[in-house]
């Protein structure tokens, strides 16, 4: 039906002002119909706070005889951190439900739709089911995989640099790519980057966009070389920042960037003696956070590319070539021996941002 297709768009751009706020929650917009007017719109916020449904049912004082309520996600049918929105629905007299997508948590998974189906609601499912699907990618694969999911985001000269011979890489791509990747970041719930990029760069890592989250700063270095005056450290108790490193690192060091606000993490190393990126993983994890950003360097790339952990790829290419045998290229680590044992992509989009191409694809498991 055309007007369920119209109504879920409104409740998808509401979900959308709650990505990068929710974790470990999902994003979900709902929106309130009757008769074909619009009476509410509510989005989940951030954790603890009401879910979408309530959020827009309370609007209405839960009091929505015979309206339509549309949401994004599949209404949760258990007691989290808030009630069940199945019984503010049931509750308010809504009399038919129309869902984007299920929700893949195991105490939700197909819960919600059975518990108002067999209340006499009329429920429809699967209305745009992919870009309901799309608006929780990070949440759907940690909430099933126990893990979180990683995009690799890189940006580079049309032949794969990411800096010339003299390592000069500010700036290859455009303002509009780098906006766009500052929105990435605050899209996800960590930004990962090896201590070779903060002694090259001395980057912030930041949003610096208006109503955006500034996610957690990773930095893996094994031996703490990050120096006290990188822009990470001083500004460590203002944006958490926390530094993965490994039991070879100096005790001293990792006193003075605690001392600077730094939180550091003692990880297991892998074969070469570098952070192991699926310790990495396990250790975001086990703090509920849902999707990773790698933003470099190659080492970094490479390691976790090899590890076979990351599950999604958003690269920038500026229309310039660089070449030269000193230049940096964009991924490092073994990689394969084989081009059948190459990193295979589903493109997914590419578009133009500014100058820049900003390709984003899925890698394909084998």
């Amino acid at each position: 039906m055309r007007d369920d297709e119209a109504f879920m768009r409104l409740a998808l751009e509401a979900g959308e002002k709650g990505v990068g706020f929710t974790s470990p929650n999902p994003a979900v917009g709902a929106v309130i119909v009757r008769r074909g007017k619009v009476l509410a719109v509510g989005h989940h916020a951030k954790a603890g706070s009401d879910h979408a449904e309530v959020a827009a049912l309370r609007q209405l004082d839960f009091d929505a005889r015979g309206a339509t309520l549309y949401s994004t996600l599949e209404p949760c049918n258990h007691v989290g951190r808030t009630g069940p929105c199945t019984e503010a629905i049931l509750r308010a007299g809504i009399a038919r439900v129309v869902v984007g997508a299920t929700d893949p948590n195991p105490l939700v998974r197909g819960r919600g739709i059975r518990r108002l189906s067999r209340a006499g609601l009329d429920v429809r499912v699967g209305v745009l089911g992919a870009e309901a699907e799309r608006l929780n990618e990070p949440f759907n694969h940690a909430i099933v995989k126990k893990a979180p999911f990683v995009v690799l985001k890189a940006a580079t000269s049309l032949d794969g640099c990411t800096a010339t011979r003299s390592g000069e890489s500010q700036w290859i791509t455009s303002e509009a790519a780098r906006r766009r990747g500052r929105e990435l970041r605050g899209a996800l719930d960590a930004v990962v980057v090896g201590v070779n990029t903060v002694l090259a760069d001395d980057p912030a890592l930041t949003t610096r966009l208006r109503g955006r989250h500034d996610p957690l700063r990773v930095v893996l270095d094994s031996q703490l070389r990050t120096p006290l005056g990188a822009q990470l450290v001083r500004t460590a108790r203002k944006t958490p920042t926390l530094i993965a490193t490994t039991k070879k690192a100096p005790a001293a060091r990792r006193t003075r960037l605690e001392r600077a606000g730094v939180q550091v993490l003692v990880l297991p190393s892998d074969k070469k003696g570098r952070v192991d990126p699926h310790a990495v993983l396990g250790a975001l994890h086990a703090r509920e956070l849902t999707g990773v950003l790698l933003e470099g360097g190659s080492t970094v790339h490479g390691s976790f590319l090899d590890a076979g952990l990351v599950h999604k790829v958003v690269w920038f290419m500026a229309p310039l070539l660089i070449g030269g045998e000193g230049a940096r290229a964009s991924l490092g680590g073994l990689g394969p021996s084989t081009l059948r044992g190459a990193h295979h992509l589903d493109i997914r989009s590419v578009e133009p941002v500014g100058p820049d191409l900003m390709i984003e694809a899925q890698v394909v498991r084998r």
